[in-house]
């Protein structure tokens, strides 16, 4: 009768054995398991920390860039302000002046372009005076003005083709 207690003994102890051991490994794996979740949440601790950085920085260069943009904007606009009253200060003298000079500097361009040689105007001749600019025909008389050049300018080429030609029959004429 022994035999079969020693035989409960042993098996019990078995159970008792592998019972432990389950309790050991199941122990085991729950700490495996916290530690991995401490390493887990320390890790998205961290990358949590990294987006805030990221966005405080887009933020401040956000702004930065917004900043740049509106500095830029104004010194345009005052720029374009004080040009603005630099126009509204230019007297009708002035720009007879500017006009003068512009179309001097075409017309001396024309006659540097054609290689004819500059003579001076005879005695009692002056240049043609330019008519006075005022505010209220300034525009017209400007576009009548370069009108006006516009056609001197092709008579002046027109007649210069004629004696081109004449030249041209000239020279056919002597050979």
């Amino acid at each position: 009768m022994m035999f079969p207690q020693s035989r409960h003994s042993a098996s019990s102890q078995q159970l008792k054995f592998t019972t432990s051991d389950s309790c050991d490994r199941i122990k085991d794996e729950f700490q495996f398991l916290q530690a991995q979740y401490h390493s887990l949440k320390l890790e998205c601790d961290k990358l949590a920390s990294e987006k805030s950085e990221m966005q405080r920085h887009y933020i401040m260069y956000y702004e930065m860039s917004y900043g740049l943009n509106i500095e830029m904007h104004k010194q345009h606009q005052q720029q374009v302000l004080a040009a603005i009253e630099r126009a509204k200060q230019v007297t009708p003298p002035e720009m007879n002046s500017i006009i003068r000079q512009q179309l001097q500097a075409h017309q001396l361009s024309q006659l540097q372009g054609l290689a004819l040689p500059m003579t001076p105007l005879p005695l009692g001749l002056s240049q043609p005076n330019l008519p006075a600019v005022t505010t209220s025909s300034g525009l017209f008389s400007l576009s009548s003005l370069l009108a006006s050049q516009a056609q001197l300018a092709k008579e002046e080429k027109a007649s210069r083709e004629g004696v081109d030609s004449h030249r041209e029959e000239d020279g056919d004429k002597s050979d």
